[in-house]
């Protein structure tokens, strides 16, 4: 069972006009194919089987009409979902719903014969991604079947230990750590690291990491994997923040401390770096850093008013974008001449 099982019933008896079969056309006419779907499925029903449509009395040209109508979209071959649902998703929740979704379509259980892994695990972790591919990846233990298979997976082929396997929403999933170790021998370094500091964040030991590492000495991607691990750092509270602390390092900027808590007039305020004794911060202002958790105007209200305390304080702020990550030279001459006040 899945996370999508719930779905899995039959339609409601008013769907028992057919859009196949000589029997029934004069009364599909009298009836638009929308409305005769809406009548079909429950409101809250979002995902369907195409054995399950066809069930309902909806073949391949009323599907194609349903889709072409924007009723429905299809996500992977044999899998379709109410396009509203879909269109309303972040972008997180879209990568999320394409892992269940895919465990749906090909009817996933624990007892399968594979496991989903790399950045597919990632995603059932809760860990951050940043741009990633949308594939979803499965690894099998033995020669790759085609269970599970499509334009939309990449298939791994490597052993599992037991230790390697957890249950998520009743999916097999590589282990915390194993996905970690996964992303960083097949990802680019900095896809890998916001991976690595949010598990680290988590409670994967970083010394376990290493000694996995050392045991994978010869194999492709270790160099990345042993990047990775050495310039992790729990701190990081987002991708941003990941981005942002491993863009110093790189451009030899004296590193600040991560999460500092600095006193101020109006309260005591915790801010991504600082270089304290020369009371320098630096805040990454990505937008999930004020959408997430209050009202949009409340969220940026409150943000000046600690920005105005902090200043006050007698601290310099530096605010940092995301499009200050790509460029490079006017990245570190901000943060070299607001260091040499």
């Amino acid at each position: 069972m899945n996370a999508f099982s719930e779905h899995d019933g039959a339609a409601s008896s008013s769907a028992l006009l057919h859009d196949t079969g000589p029997g029934n056309s004069k009364a599909a006419s009298f009836r638009p194919l929308v409305a005769r779907f809406e009548a079909a499925f429950a409101v809250k029903r979002i995902v369907w089987r195409t054995a399950q449509l066809r069930e309902a009395g909806f073949g391949d040209r009323a599907i194609r009409r349903l889709l072409e109508q924007g009723i429905l979209a299809r996500l992977r071959y044999g899998c379709y979902v109410r396009a509203a649902w879909w269109n309303g998703l972040s972008l997180d929740a879209r990568r999320l719903n394409r892992v269940l979704l895919h465990a749906f379509a090909t009817l996933t259980s624990s007892a399968t014969g594979f496991v989903y892994s790399h950045t597919s695990a990632a995603i059932l972790h809760g860990l951050f991604l940043w741009n990633v591919d949308d594939f979803i990846h499965i690894t099998q233990p033995k020669k790759p079947s085609s269970i599970g298979a499509g334009p939309d997976t990449r298939i791994h082929r490597s052993p599992l230990d037991d230790e390697d396997i957890v249950v998520i929403r009743r999916l097999r999933v590589t282990s915390l750590l194993r996905t970690v170790i996964d992303c960083a021998l097949t990802l680019p370094y900095r896809q890998a690291l916001i991976i690595a500091d949010h598990a680290l964040r988590m409670g994967v030991s970083l010394p376990t990491l290493m000694a996995a590492a050392d045991r994978l000495s010869s194999h492709r991607g270790i160099r990345t994997l042993r990047k990775v691990l050495l310039n992790a750092d729990p701190r990081s509270e987002s991708p941003g923040e990941t981005l942002t602390r491993d863009l110093m390092r790189k451009l030899l900027i004296e590193p600040p401390t991560p999460q500092v808590w600095i006193a101020t007039r109006v309260g005591r305020h915790r801010v991504d770096f600082a270089w304290i004794a020369k009371r320098v911060v630096l805040e990454f202002d990505g937008k999930g850093k004020y959408f997430n958790y209050r009202p949009t105007d409340e969220a940026l209200f409150q943000e000046r008013k600690r920005e105005t305390a902090l200043i006050e304080a007698g601290w310099t702020l530096i605010r940092v974008q995301w499009k200050d990550l790509f460029n490079e030279a006017g990245f570190k001459l901000r943060i070299l001449a607001a260091l040499a006040k």
